[in-house]
Protein backbone atom coordinates (compact mmCIF):
# COMPACT_ATOMS: atom_id res chain seq x y z
CA UNK A 1 0.00 0.00 0.00
CA UNK A 2 0.77 3.52 -0.25
CA UNK A 3 0.69 5.80 2.63
CA UNK A 4 0.63 9.25 3.16
CA UNK A 5 1.62 10.17 7.06
CA UNK A 6 -0.42 12.79 8.50
CA UNK A 7 1.69 14.45 11.97
CA UNK A 8 5.15 14.45 12.28
CA UNK A 9 5.40 15.02 16.13
CA UNK A 10 5.33 12.30 18.90
CA UNK A 11 2.88 10.06 17.17
CA UNK A 12 5.00 9.92 14.05
CA UNK A 13 8.15 9.08 16.05
CA UNK A 14 5.96 5.92 18.01
CA UNK A 15 4.35 4.84 15.21
CA UNK A 16 6.77 4.97 11.88
CA UNK A 17 8.53 1.67 12.74
CA UNK A 18 5.67 0.36 11.46
CA UNK A 19 5.94 1.81 7.82
CA UNK A 20 8.44 0.58 5.01
CA UNK A 21 9.89 3.80 3.78
CA UNK A 22 9.58 2.91 0.58
CA UNK A 23 5.70 2.43 0.98
CA UNK A 24 5.41 6.49 2.54
CA UNK A 25 4.98 8.64 -0.47
CA UNK A 26 4.95 11.77 1.52
CA UNK A 27 4.55 13.13 5.65
CA UNK A 28 1.36 16.02 5.94
CA UNK A 29 2.05 18.50 8.28
CA UNK A 30 0.52 21.55 9.09
CA UNK A 31 2.96 23.61 9.88
CA UNK A 32 5.32 25.69 7.74
CA UNK A 33 8.32 25.16 9.25
CA UNK A 34 8.30 21.76 8.16
CA UNK A 35 6.78 22.24 4.45
CA UNK A 36 9.09 21.45 1.71
CA UNK A 37 12.22 20.08 3.62
CA UNK A 38 12.72 16.79 4.62
CA UNK A 39 12.16 14.25 7.88
CA UNK A 40 13.94 10.86 7.60
CA UNK A 41 14.43 11.60 3.96
CA UNK A 42 11.01 11.49 3.47
CA UNK A 43 9.42 15.13 2.12
CA UNK A 44 6.68 17.09 4.13
CA UNK A 45 3.90 18.59 2.42
CA UNK A 46 1.16 20.62 2.66
CA UNK A 47 -2.18 19.03 3.77
CA UNK A 48 -3.88 21.48 0.79
CA UNK A 49 -0.88 19.23 -1.53
CA UNK A 50 -2.48 15.81 -0.87
CA UNK A 51 -4.69 15.15 -3.78
CA UNK A 52 -1.36 15.85 -6.11
CA UNK A 53 -0.01 12.56 -4.88
CA UNK A 54 -1.26 9.02 -5.38
CA UNK A 55 -2.09 6.73 -2.48
CA UNK A 56 -4.46 4.10 -1.16
CA UNK A 57 -4.28 5.52 2.55
CA UNK A 58 -3.78 8.46 4.92
CA UNK A 59 -2.77 7.69 8.63
CA UNK A 60 -3.67 10.52 10.71
CA UNK A 61 -0.49 10.22 13.51
CA UNK A 62 -2.07 12.19 16.22
CA UNK A 63 -4.89 12.64 18.55
CA UNK A 64 -5.96 15.46 17.11
CA UNK A 65 -7.89 13.07 14.86
CA UNK A 66 -10.73 15.00 14.44
CA UNK A 67 -9.76 18.00 13.46
CA UNK A 68 -7.53 16.52 11.22
CA UNK A 69 -10.15 14.24 9.70
CA UNK A 70 -12.43 17.23 9.09
CA UNK A 71 -9.35 19.16 7.34
CA UNK A 72 -8.94 16.35 5.36
CA UNK A 73 -12.75 16.13 4.16
CA UNK A 74 -12.73 19.59 3.14
CA UNK A 75 -9.74 18.90 0.86
CA UNK A 76 -11.59 16.22 -0.92
CA UNK A 77 -10.06 13.21 0.68
CA UNK A 78 -12.14 10.46 0.33
CA UNK A 79 -13.25 9.09 3.99
CA UNK A 80 -12.56 5.45 3.19
CA UNK A 81 -8.86 6.70 2.50
CA UNK A 82 -8.99 8.84 6.30
CA UNK A 83 -7.79 6.13 9.02
CA UNK A 84 -5.38 6.90 12.72
CA UNK A 85 -3.02 4.83 14.34
CA UNK A 86 -5.48 3.25 16.32
CA UNK A 87 -6.61 1.32 12.62
CA UNK A 88 -3.30 -0.13 11.77
CA UNK A 89 -3.77 -3.61 13.30
CA UNK A 90 -6.48 -3.72 10.44
CA UNK A 91 -4.37 -2.48 7.82
CA UNK A 92 -1.18 -4.60 9.04
CA UNK A 93 -2.47 -7.17 10.50
CA UNK A 94 -0.22 -9.51 13.04
CA UNK A 95 2.47 -7.44 13.57
CA UNK A 96 6.05 -9.27 12.84
CA UNK A 97 8.28 -6.56 14.71
CA UNK A 98 9.25 -9.02 17.40
CA UNK A 99 11.01 -6.62 19.10
CA UNK A 100 10.61 -7.22 22.96
CA UNK A 101 13.74 -6.22 24.54
CA UNK A 102 13.77 -7.68 28.18
CA UNK A 103 15.99 -4.51 30.37
CA UNK A 104 15.49 -6.25 33.45
CA UNK A 105 14.24 -9.26 34.72
CA UNK A 106 14.78 -10.69 37.91
CA UNK A 107 11.80 -13.27 37.41
CA UNK A 108 13.47 -16.60 38.92
CA UNK A 109 11.79 -18.93 41.41
CA UNK A 110 8.95 -17.23 41.04
CA UNK A 111 5.44 -18.81 42.63
CA UNK A 112 3.13 -19.86 38.95
CA UNK A 113 0.37 -18.37 41.09
CA UNK A 114 1.89 -15.11 41.95
CA UNK A 115 1.98 -13.49 38.70
CA UNK A 116 0.90 -10.31 37.28
CA UNK A 117 1.72 -8.37 34.12
CA UNK A 118 0.76 -4.80 34.18
CA UNK A 119 1.00 -2.80 30.50
CA UNK A 120 2.05 0.41 30.34
CA UNK A 121 1.77 2.87 26.82
CA UNK A 122 4.98 4.19 27.53
CA UNK A 123 7.76 4.26 30.22
CA UNK A 124 7.27 8.18 30.19
CA UNK A 125 7.22 10.09 33.90
CA UNK A 126 3.50 10.95 33.16
CA UNK A 127 0.80 10.37 35.36
CA UNK A 128 -0.89 6.92 34.05
CA UNK A 129 2.65 5.33 33.45
CA UNK A 130 3.63 6.95 37.25
CA UNK A 131 0.49 5.34 38.47
CA UNK A 132 0.99 1.80 36.77
CA UNK A 133 4.35 1.68 38.91
CA UNK A 134 3.28 2.45 42.35
CA UNK A 135 0.66 -0.13 41.27
CA UNK A 136 3.92 -2.45 40.68
CA UNK A 137 5.43 -1.33 44.10
CA UNK A 138 2.00 -1.97 45.86
CA UNK A 139 2.12 -5.72 44.56
CA UNK A 140 5.73 -6.31 45.30
CA UNK A 141 4.96 -5.19 48.78
CA UNK A 142 2.18 -7.96 48.95
CA UNK A 143 4.44 -10.58 47.76
CA UNK A 144 3.20 -11.07 44.07
CA UNK A 145 6.12 -11.37 41.27
CA UNK A 146 5.53 -8.17 38.58
CA UNK A 147 6.42 -7.38 35.12
CA UNK A 148 6.13 -4.21 33.67
CA UNK A 149 5.88 -4.31 29.86
CA UNK A 150 5.50 -1.00 28.00
CA UNK A 151 5.13 -0.25 24.02
CA UNK A 152 7.96 2.07 24.35
CA UNK A 153 11.05 3.00 26.37
CA UNK A 154 11.67 5.86 28.24
CA UNK A 155 12.86 7.48 31.36
CA UNK A 156 10.80 5.16 34.01
CA UNK A 157 13.07 2.58 32.90
CA UNK A 158 15.54 3.93 34.72
CA UNK A 159 13.77 3.27 38.06
CA UNK A 160 12.25 0.12 37.33
CA UNK A 161 15.67 -1.20 36.58
CA UNK A 162 17.18 0.49 40.30
CA UNK A 163 13.79 -1.40 41.98
CA UNK A 164 15.11 -4.32 40.39
CA UNK A 165 11.13 -4.58 38.91
CA UNK A 166 11.46 -6.43 35.28
CA UNK A 167 10.42 -4.56 32.63
CA UNK A 168 10.50 -5.19 29.39
CA UNK A 169 9.80 -3.16 25.99
CA UNK A 170 6.99 -4.25 23.55
CA UNK A 171 6.50 -2.47 20.34
CA UNK A 172 4.16 -5.02 18.86
CA UNK A 173 1.79 -3.81 21.87
CA UNK A 174 0.87 -1.09 19.64
CA UNK A 175 -0.63 -2.85 17.57
CA UNK A 176 -0.89 -6.46 18.07
CA UNK A 177 -3.93 -8.21 20.18
CA UNK A 178 -3.90 -10.20 23.41
CA UNK A 179 -4.80 -13.35 21.35
CA UNK A 180 -1.52 -12.63 18.79
CA UNK A 181 0.65 -11.94 22.05
CA UNK A 182 0.69 -15.51 22.86
CA UNK A 183 3.63 -15.11 25.55
CA UNK A 184 0.71 -13.34 27.97
CA UNK A 185 -0.71 -16.51 28.87
CA UNK A 186 2.61 -16.96 31.39
CA UNK A 187 0.63 -14.69 33.92
CA UNK A 188 -2.33 -14.94 36.39
CA UNK A 189 -3.15 -11.37 36.09
CA UNK A 190 -3.29 -8.70 33.72
CA UNK A 191 -3.51 -4.76 34.08
CA UNK A 192 -3.63 -2.77 31.34
CA UNK A 193 -3.17 0.75 31.28
CA UNK A 194 -5.11 3.51 29.69
CA UNK A 195 -6.98 3.52 26.56
CA UNK A 196 -4.42 2.65 24.19
CA UNK A 197 -5.08 -0.87 25.25
CA UNK A 198 -8.53 -0.90 23.43
CA UNK A 199 -7.43 -2.89 20.55
CA UNK A 200 -5.16 -5.56 22.28
CA UNK A 201 -8.23 -6.29 24.87
CA UNK A 202 -10.71 -6.36 21.47
CA UNK A 203 -9.72 -10.04 20.90
CA UNK A 204 -8.26 -11.32 23.93
CA UNK A 205 -7.98 -14.78 25.89
CA UNK A 206 -11.18 -14.74 28.31
CA UNK A 207 -9.57 -17.02 30.62
CA UNK A 208 -6.79 -14.72 31.44
CA UNK A 209 -8.82 -12.13 34.33
CA UNK A 210 -7.87 -8.83 32.96
CA UNK A 211 -8.00 -5.36 34.98
CA UNK A 212 -8.45 -2.31 31.83
CA UNK A 213 -7.66 1.09 33.83
CA UNK A 214 -8.86 4.28 32.16
CA UNK A 215 -6.90 7.62 32.78
CA UNK A 216 -8.21 9.08 29.48
CA UNK A 217 -10.23 12.42 28.75
CA UNK A 218 -12.67 12.25 25.51
CA UNK A 219 -10.44 13.90 23.87
CA UNK A 220 -7.81 10.74 23.40
CA UNK A 221 -11.05 8.66 22.40
CA UNK A 222 -11.90 10.41 18.69
CA UNK A 223 -9.46 7.96 16.76
CA UNK A 224 -11.71 4.85 18.40
CA UNK A 225 -13.89 3.18 16.28
CA UNK A 226 -17.15 2.25 17.62
CA UNK A 227 -16.82 -1.03 15.90
CA UNK A 228 -13.71 -2.23 17.74
CA UNK A 229 -15.32 -0.99 21.23
CA UNK A 230 -17.89 -3.41 20.16
CA UNK A 231 -15.33 -6.20 20.23
CA UNK A 232 -14.95 -5.85 23.97
CA UNK A 233 -16.25 -8.51 26.22
CA UNK A 234 -16.56 -7.72 29.82
CA UNK A 235 -16.07 -11.28 30.88
CA UNK A 236 -13.43 -11.79 33.52
CA UNK A 237 -12.71 -8.29 32.70
CA UNK A 238 -12.70 -5.49 35.14
CA UNK A 239 -12.93 -1.49 34.38
CA UNK A 240 -11.64 0.94 36.75
CA UNK A 241 -11.34 4.52 36.10
CA UNK A 242 -9.51 7.69 37.77
CA UNK A 243 -12.85 9.31 38.03
CA UNK A 244 -16.05 10.06 36.45
CA UNK A 245 -14.34 11.67 33.62
CA UNK A 246 -12.63 8.39 32.29
CA UNK A 247 -16.09 6.47 33.28
CA UNK A 248 -18.30 9.22 30.76
CA UNK A 249 -16.04 8.87 27.92
CA UNK A 250 -16.17 4.89 27.96
CA UNK A 251 -19.50 5.39 28.36
CA UNK A 252 -20.20 7.29 24.79
CA UNK A 253 -19.13 3.85 23.34
CA UNK A 254 -20.39 0.78 25.86
CA UNK A 255 -22.64 2.39 28.35
CA UNK A 256 -23.05 -1.17 29.39
CA UNK A 257 -19.60 -1.57 30.81
CA UNK A 258 -19.38 -1.73 34.76
CA UNK A 259 -16.94 0.71 36.12
CA UNK A 260 -15.31 1.29 39.18
CA UNK A 261 -13.20 4.45 40.74
CA UNK A 262 -9.33 3.40 41.41
CA UNK A 263 -7.83 7.18 42.08
CA UNK A 264 -2.99 6.98 41.37
CA UNK A 265 -1.35 7.23 44.82
CA UNK A 266 0.92 10.00 44.79
CA UNK A 267 4.06 9.55 47.23
CA UNK A 268 4.65 11.46 50.27
CA UNK A 269 7.81 13.23 49.92
CA UNK A 270 7.66 14.75 53.73
CA UNK A 271 5.80 11.77 55.69
CA UNK A 272 3.74 14.73 56.95
CA UNK A 273 0.33 12.58 57.13
CA UNK A 274 -1.48 13.52 59.78
CA UNK A 275 0.11 16.25 60.57
CA UNK A 276 -1.04 20.02 59.91
CA UNK A 277 1.94 22.43 57.67
CA UNK A 278 2.50 25.00 58.79
CA UNK A 279 3.64 27.22 55.58
CA UNK A 280 6.64 29.06 55.00
CA UNK A 281 5.60 30.47 51.11
CA UNK A 282 3.13 33.65 51.90
CA UNK A 283 5.97 36.52 51.46
CA UNK A 284 5.58 40.27 49.63
CA UNK A 285 4.56 38.33 45.94
CA UNK A 286 1.73 35.46 46.00
CA UNK A 287 3.06 32.82 43.68
CA UNK A 288 0.75 31.02 40.98
CA UNK A 289 1.94 27.82 39.28
CA UNK A 290 0.86 26.07 36.13
CA UNK A 291 2.50 22.66 35.42
CA UNK A 292 2.18 20.65 32.52
CA UNK A 293 1.86 20.37 28.57
CA UNK A 294 1.41 23.59 26.96
CA UNK A 295 -1.55 22.53 24.74
CA UNK A 296 -4.74 23.37 23.99
CA UNK A 297 -6.84 20.84 26.27
CA UNK A 298 -4.68 22.07 29.60
CA UNK A 299 -6.36 25.56 28.96
CA UNK A 300 -3.13 27.77 29.86
CA UNK A 301 -3.85 30.01 27.23
CA UNK A 302 -7.45 30.64 29.32
CA UNK A 303 -4.88 31.41 32.50
CA UNK A 304 -2.66 34.54 30.50
CA UNK A 305 -6.11 35.86 29.36
CA UNK A 306 -7.35 35.92 33.14
CA UNK A 307 -3.57 37.42 34.17
CA UNK A 308 -4.08 39.79 31.02
CA UNK A 309 -7.66 41.47 32.57
CA UNK A 310 -6.29 42.01 36.25
CA UNK A 311 -5.15 45.28 36.88
CA UNK A 312 -1.42 46.25 37.01
CA UNK A 313 -1.72 47.11 41.13
CA UNK A 314 -3.17 43.79 41.30
CA UNK A 315 -1.09 42.30 39.24
CA UNK A 316 2.34 43.46 40.61
CA UNK A 317 2.08 41.82 43.74
CA UNK A 318 1.67 38.47 42.17
CA UNK A 319 3.96 36.20 40.10
CA UNK A 320 2.77 33.52 37.68
CA UNK A 321 4.88 31.06 36.49
CA UNK A 322 4.29 28.31 33.73
CA UNK A 323 5.74 25.27 33.62
CA UNK A 324 5.92 22.36 31.13
CA UNK A 325 7.32 21.63 27.77
CA UNK A 326 6.76 24.99 25.45
CA UNK A 327 7.06 23.66 21.81
CA UNK A 328 3.74 23.77 20.95
CA UNK A 329 2.34 26.19 18.80
CA UNK A 330 0.09 27.23 21.50
CA UNK A 331 3.36 27.80 23.81
CA UNK A 332 4.90 30.14 21.14
CA UNK A 333 1.71 32.45 20.94
CA UNK A 334 1.82 32.01 25.02
CA UNK A 335 5.41 33.23 25.40
CA UNK A 336 4.93 35.93 22.50
CA UNK A 337 1.65 37.00 24.35
CA UNK A 338 3.45 37.46 27.69
CA UNK A 339 6.77 39.02 26.74
CA UNK A 340 5.73 42.26 27.91
CA UNK A 341 3.97 40.78 31.23
CA UNK A 342 7.04 40.76 33.67
CA UNK A 343 5.29 39.15 36.44
CA UNK A 344 4.98 35.82 34.07
CA UNK A 345 8.04 33.36 34.15
CA UNK A 346 7.67 30.26 31.26
CA UNK A 347 10.35 28.32 32.07
CA UNK A 348 9.82 25.35 30.23
CA UNK A 349 10.15 21.72 31.01
CA UNK A 350 12.02 20.63 34.31
CA UNK A 351 12.22 17.45 36.06
CA UNK A 352 10.38 16.08 38.90
CA UNK A 353 13.29 17.05 41.66
CA UNK A 354 12.83 20.51 40.08
CA UNK A 355 9.08 20.39 40.43
CA UNK A 356 9.09 19.74 44.05
CA UNK A 357 11.47 22.51 43.92
CA UNK A 358 8.66 25.02 42.25
CA UNK A 359 5.80 23.45 44.67
CA UNK A 360 7.96 24.34 47.35
CA UNK A 361 7.65 28.15 46.43
CA UNK A 362 4.20 28.04 45.16
CA UNK A 363 1.02 29.46 46.99
CA UNK A 364 -1.74 28.19 44.45
CA UNK A 365 -1.69 25.97 41.95
CA UNK A 366 -3.82 26.49 38.97
CA UNK A 367 -5.03 23.92 36.71
CA UNK A 368 -7.05 25.71 33.89
CA UNK A 369 -7.52 22.51 32.28
CA UNK A 370 -10.89 22.41 29.26
CA UNK A 371 -10.45 18.62 30.00
CA UNK A 372 -8.17 16.67 32.42
CA UNK A 373 -9.09 13.10 33.78
CA UNK A 374 -7.05 13.58 37.23
CA UNK A 375 -3.93 15.87 36.85
CA UNK A 376 -1.51 14.24 39.39
CA UNK A 377 0.28 17.20 39.88
CA UNK A 378 -3.10 18.70 41.44
CA UNK A 379 -2.35 15.79 44.03
CA UNK A 380 0.74 16.42 44.37
CA UNK A 381 0.28 19.98 45.03
CA UNK A 382 -2.03 19.05 47.49
CA UNK A 383 0.76 16.79 49.26
CA UNK A 384 2.86 19.42 49.53
CA UNK A 385 -0.13 21.51 51.53
CA UNK A 386 -0.90 23.73 48.33
CA UNK A 387 -4.12 24.53 47.24
CA UNK A 388 -5.68 24.52 43.97
CA UNK A 389 -7.34 26.57 41.54
CA UNK A 390 -9.03 24.39 39.77
CA UNK A 391 -11.65 24.33 36.45
CA UNK A 392 -14.83 22.10 37.65
CA UNK A 393 -13.62 19.96 34.36
CA UNK A 394 -10.84 18.79 35.99
CA UNK A 395 -11.50 15.16 37.55
CA UNK A 396 -9.81 16.28 40.96
CA UNK A 397 -12.54 19.12 41.21
CA UNK A 398 -15.01 16.23 42.59
CA UNK A 399 -13.22 16.01 45.98
CA UNK A 400 -12.45 19.50 46.73
CA UNK A 401 -14.88 21.57 48.66
CA UNK A 402 -14.66 25.14 46.98
CA UNK A 403 -13.77 27.58 48.81
CA UNK A 404 -12.63 25.19 51.72
CA UNK A 405 -9.72 22.70 49.80
CA UNK A 406 -9.52 24.95 47.20
CA UNK A 407 -10.68 27.14 44.74
CA UNK A 408 -13.16 26.03 41.34
CA UNK A 409 -13.88 27.89 38.81
CA UNK A 410 -15.99 27.61 35.64
CA UNK A 411 -14.19 25.84 32.66
CA UNK A 412 -13.00 28.82 30.03
CA UNK A 413 -14.73 31.03 32.12
CA UNK A 414 -11.51 34.00 31.48
CA UNK A 415 -13.52 36.84 34.15
CA UNK A 416 -14.12 33.92 37.06
CA UNK A 417 -10.73 32.73 36.66
CA UNK A 418 -9.43 36.62 36.84
CA UNK A 419 -11.74 37.39 40.35
CA UNK A 420 -10.49 33.75 41.95
CA UNK A 421 -7.04 35.22 41.23
CA UNK A 422 -7.74 38.66 42.85
CA UNK A 423 -9.70 37.14 45.60
CA UNK A 424 -6.24 34.93 46.17
CA UNK A 425 -3.83 38.17 46.07
CA UNK A 426 -5.69 40.55 48.22
CA UNK A 427 -5.88 38.19 51.27
CA UNK A 428 -9.81 36.64 50.67
CA UNK A 429 -8.78 33.92 51.32
CA UNK A 430 -6.78 32.08 54.40
CA UNK A 431 -4.10 30.22 52.47
CA UNK A 432 -2.52 28.68 55.34
CA UNK A 433 -6.19 26.80 56.16
CA UNK A 434 -7.08 25.82 53.20
CA UNK A 435 -3.74 24.59 52.42
CA UNK A 436 -3.72 22.23 55.52
CA UNK A 437 -7.33 21.12 54.10
CA UNK A 438 -5.65 20.15 50.79
CA UNK A 439 -3.49 18.00 52.88
CA UNK A 440 -6.18 16.41 54.35
CA UNK A 441 -7.88 15.95 50.67
CA UNK A 442 -4.16 14.23 49.56
CA UNK A 443 -4.49 12.03 52.68
CA UNK A 444 -8.00 10.41 51.99
CA UNK A 445 -8.12 10.39 48.32
CA UNK A 446 -4.60 10.41 46.93
CA UNK A 447 -2.01 8.92 49.47
CA UNK A 448 -0.47 5.71 48.89
CA UNK A 449 -2.02 4.07 51.76
CA UNK A 450 -5.23 4.58 50.12
CA UNK A 451 -4.20 4.02 46.90
CA UNK A 452 -2.99 0.47 47.91
CA UNK A 453 -5.61 -0.51 50.32
CA UNK A 454 -8.53 0.38 47.32
CA UNK A 455 -6.29 -1.52 44.66
CA UNK A 456 -5.88 -4.59 46.47
CA UNK A 457 -9.72 -4.41 47.32
CA UNK A 458 -10.65 -4.36 43.59
CA UNK A 459 -8.46 -6.94 42.73
CA UNK A 460 -9.18 -9.47 45.28
CA UNK A 461 -12.46 -8.70 46.95
CA UNK A 462 -14.97 -9.22 44.22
Amino acid sequence: MRFLLFGTGEYYNRYKIWFEKKDVVALIDNSKEKQGYYIDDILVIAPENVLQYEFDAIIILSFYVKMMRVQLLDLGVSEEKIYHFFDLHDLIGTPSKKCRRVCVDNAGNLRVNKKILLLSHDLTLGGPAIALYHAAQALIKKGYHVVYVSMLDGPLRDILTREGIPAVIDENLMIATMKESDWVREYNFIICNTMNFHVFLSEREPEIPVAWWLHDAPFFYDGVRQETMDKLVSHNMKIWSVGPIPEKALKIFRPDFHVEYLLYGVTDQFRRVGKIVQSGRHHNKMCFTVIGYIEYRKGQDILLKAIQRLSPEIRKRARFIFVGENTSLLAKEIMESAKDISEIIISGPVGRNEINCILEQTDILVCPSREDPMPTVAAEAMMHSIPCLISDTAGTAEYIRDGIDGIIFPSENVNRLRSALEDCIVGKFDLQIMGNNARRVYEKYFSMDAFEERLMSLIFNH
